[in-house]
């Protein structure tokens, strides 16, 4: 709100909105935000969607460590419980990795989107634009300093690069970075990442050929172009777009119902965890996919890539599972009893919303206070992670009596 981050005066309302659409690296926007903030104002928005990404206790370690103050036993449960790992052990040595990987992935970005923008927009604002687009990119945040995104740059070469390998690298986890970069043959891979991996490889060729299949003679998307390569190379980017970093290279309000409903499926399947992605997670979706085919089996156990996944972590899934279908019907039945008539949009902007994902059919410019304060709370645990919520309020407790089994008719 202060004089030297914007240009034009914006409400209180827009920069909560918009600070916590950075800080949970959503992207959703209710102006435009190359032309309504300064470069200071961008450059608040672009520190908040650094330390979004990153993660509050990363953050904390890295600074503690720059002073040389250390972590303590609390601290590191802490890292734990927000990095998703099971250990006490190399966790430092993980974050250290984060460090790295953040900072050679953003400088690179930078350094080739510069190729792209500093031509056409010259020396000092397009290295600007490109420092921006590298930092939004990496941590799937989606923002950017163009009021139509990125669909100036539709069929361009280094854009359609640069920009996936950037938000697929930061959405993918830093464990399996660490495992991917380390001196492990594949064969020795850890199985969260060898289920990472799958699920990536699967979910990209399927989104980008399903939004192709649906889109391509849609005049308002695909069907602009005259040549099935460009039409292939905006399906590219915007299929692996759609699961997490919210950048858009053509008109999402023009997309048909049916590719809507698919968007939706990828947003709230989200990318890995710790990462700067959203959603449930491809971990969380396989696993509740491989528990399922193990009922229809009548498997008592659940496995893959040789090794057993457990009780607990079976039971995570379906919490997580039921906690998020919770939150967003409720969000979904809030937002259309305070805005009739959008249900399509606002089923898609809740959706967005909680896989921190940023895309929208451009319904947020008009979301009423209400439907405001519905979204920053979606958002907020979105990124947050509802069952990291419920571990922060809950305690665990060893039962004294075991009851004995029933049976409960199911289906």
């Amino acid at each position: 709100m202060l004089p030297v981050s914007r240009n034009v005066p914006i409400s209180w309302g827009d920069a909560v909105f918009t600070a916590t659409s950075a800080v949970t690296v959503t992207g959703l926007v209710v102006f435009d935000v190359g032309t309504t903030m300064t470069w200071f104002g961008q450059a608040v928005i672009m520190a908040l969607i650094q330390l979004g990404g990153l993660g509050l206790m990363t953050f904390a370690v890295l600074v503690l460590a720059a002073l040389g103050m250390p972590l303590g036993i609390t601290g590191q449960v802490f890292l734990r419980e927000d990095l998703n790992h099971n250990t006490l052990h190399h966790l430092t040595r993980l974050v250290a990795v984060i460090l790295r990987v953040v900072v050679v992935c953003e400088l690179a970005g930078a350094l080739f989107l510069s190729l792209t923008f500093v031509p056409r927009l010259g020396l000092v604002e397009g290295a600007w634009a490109a420092l921006f687009h590298s930092i939004s990119a990496f941590n799937n945040a989606g923002f950017s300093t163009f009021g139509d995104g990125l669909v100036g740059y539709a069929t361009d070469p280094v854009v359609n690069l640069v920009i996936p390998a950037l938000f697929i690298i930061g959405g993918i986890g830093y464990v399996v970075l660490q495992d991917v970069m380390g001196p492990r043959p594949a064969r020795a891979w850890t199985l969260h990442t060898k289920v990472m991996l799958l699920g990536t490889g699967i979910l990209i060729p399927w989104s980008v050929a399903c939004f192709a299949v649906l889109e391509w003679n849609n005049p308002g998307t695909l069907g602009q172009f005259d040549s099935a390569g460009a039409k292939l190379v905006v399906s590219w980017f915007q299929g692996v777009t759609t699961r997490t970093a919210g950048f858009n290279t053509t008109d999402i309000g023009a997309i048909h119902d049916s590719t809507a409903m698919l968007f939706i499926s990828l947003m709230l399947v989200g990318g890995g965890p710790a990462s700067t992605a959203g959603g449930i997670k491809v971990t969380t979706f396989v696993v509740m996919l491989l528990a399922t085919i193990a009922f229809f089996r009548r498997q008592t156990q659940l496995h893959a890539f040789g090794r057993s996944i457990g009780l607990e972590q079976v039971l995570k899934v379906m919490a997580l599972t039921a906690i998020s279908v919770l939150v967003i019907f409720t969000a979904v039945f809030l937002m259309t009893a305070s805005h009739d008539g959008h249900f399509l949009d606002i089923a898609f902007e809740v959706s967005s919303a909680f896989g921190t994902v940023g895309l929208s059919r451009g319904f947020t410019g008009e979301i009423n206070d209400f439907g405001r304060a519905v979204i920053i709370l979606v958002m907020f645990l979105g990124r947050v992670g509802p069952l990291t919520l419920g571990f922060f309020l809950a305690t665990r407790s060893v039962p004294r009596l075991r009851y004995p089994e029933a049976t409960i008719h199911l289906g």
